[in-house]
């Protein structure tokens, strides 16, 4: 499995994010070729203090290919130029080669 995960800085709007995510930009990544899996959520901490990052959305692939051809697709494009629109504040996309041990 091949593996994106954008994570989201805060942003002076908290709740513009959110509700941007949920209502605009998690369609645009539902709708992206091929992904296995999509799921996001706002961070916490346990004790209650700022988290690292607002929001984190993780996306699954069967392959690194896959993911790259989604990406590029309409729909990725789409769901890229989007990023402008709510994440001034900043989003870290990372890939990953997923190993499950359990």
């Amino acid at each position: 499995m091949y593996r994106l995960t954008a994570s989201y800085a805060h942003s002076d709007d908290p709740a513009a994010l959110v509700a941007h995510y949920r209502d605009v930009h998690a369609k645009l990544g539902a709708k992206l070729p091929n992904v296995r899996s999509f799921s996001w959520g706002v961070c916490e901490t346990p004790d209650g203090s700022k988290p690292a990052h607002a929001l984190v959305a993780v996306l699954d692939w069967d392959t690194k290919e896959a993911a790259l051809a989604a990406l590029d697709s309409p729909a990725g494009k789409e769901a890229v130029a989007d990023l402008q629109n709510f994440a001034q504040a900043g989003v870290d996309l990372e890939f990953q080669e997923v190993r499950k041990e359990v």
